[in-house]
């Protein structure tokens, strides 16, 4: 194992000092594990709030700031966050407008945001919490109950909180997450394992030449595992698998936000060489590109691979999508 890390037990904290130290507009407590936009309670905005194990960066402490997070919860690498986190987090962030809990469809994270909630709302916070669930892979995986939550993370996130950001009240930026989250889709696709620190060794084996189709942000397994393929057969077969499911969505022909994510180890020359093999398939099928975003984004570690998520985007949804963030991770508008 070569990592660039003091420790496996330290590696969380070690990052969570680092985002403090390059971003001092960010309130970072290492101990508590929460970060928190230093002006989030200013002007009675809905609080939005979100969270679940490390190893997935830039999501989701790199998502907070102005136009999207009020406030992230990190976990341990691969694991939830405590209620704990989560109630501290919601208590910061509350001004009085309530707070949206944004969920990644895993049991741990379930369970413990269900926990947060009730106990947020015995100390008199508002909440409304929406579950994401957009990977078409499998359902009833390792880690989850239906679904599960991956790329279309970033869509809710990023609408709902420049909904936030513009004084919508809390029923309207929890709608209008929920409607992102059943308009997107994602199909993800790994060229080797993770590894995590405190494993220290590839998490599942994946044999030379081979590729897995389907795969999970954790490494949970896919459909199903073929030789290597090349970027226009992969775009094919992710687009392909994304448009089925999205049969009823939306017109057929209408935009889409197009999300190509890399998963922590592809780099950017692959990554782009892919979007526009994945341009080409939608081109093909008649399904305009309003918006494209390419990079790693919601990550596996150091998994090689990438995944396709697409979002049916109305005029609402766009607008939302082009008004202005300022976040570690994403930032544009100002």
């Amino acid at each position: 194992m070569r990592m660039l890390i003091n420790s496996a037990e330290t590696v969380v904290a070690d990052a969570l000092r680092g985002l403090a130290a390059a971003h001092p507009e960010l309130e970072v407590d290492v101990v508590q594990r929460t970060v928190v936009r230093r002006d989030a309670r200013a002007g009675g905005r809905v609080g939005l709030v979100s969270g679940g194990g490390s190893g997935h960066e830039p999501l989701h402490a790199g998502f907070v700031g102005p136009g999207m997070l009020s406030a992230a919860c990190p976990g341990e690498v691969f694991t939830s966050p405590v209620p704990d986190q989560m109630l501290r987090a919601a208590k910061a962030v509350d001004g009085g407008a309530g707070v949206l809990f944004v969920v990644k469809n895993y049991t741990g994270d379930v369970l413990n945001f269900e926990m947060a909630a009730e106990l947020a709302q015995e100390d008199g916070v508002r909440i409304e919490s929406v579950l994401v669930n957009d990977d078409v892979a499998v359902t009833d995986s390792l880690y989850t109950a239906g679904r599960r939550g991956t790329g279309a993370t970033l869509f809710v996130e990023k609408i709902a909180g420049a909904a936030a950001e513009a004084g919508a009240p809390l029923e309207e930026v929890a709608a209008l997450a929920r409607k992102v989250n059943e308009s997107s889709r994602s199909f993800g696709v790994a060229l080797s394992a993770c590894t995590t620190p405190a494993k220290g060794s590839p998490t599942f084996n994946l044999p030379e030449g081979e590729l897995e189709l389907g795969i999970g942000i954790h490494g949970e397994p896919g459909r199903e595992r073929r030789p290597m393929m090349t970027a226009r057969q992969i775009a094919e077969f992710a687009v392909g698998a994304v448009l089925d499911d999205m049969a009823g969505v939306g017109p057929a022909d209408g935009p889409v936000l197009a999300l190509v994510n890399g998963m922590g180890a592809t780099p950017l020359l692959e990554l782009y060489g892919f979007h526009a093999e994945v341009a080409g398939v939608l081109e093909q099928r008649g399904v305009p590109v309003a918006r494209a975003l390419v990079g790693n984004y919601v990550t596996s570690l150091d998994m090689a691979g990438c995944s396709v998520t697409l979002c049916r985007a109305d005029e609402e949804l766009l607008r939302l999508w082009d008004a202005p963030v300022q976040t570690a991770a994403l930032r544009w508008g100002r």
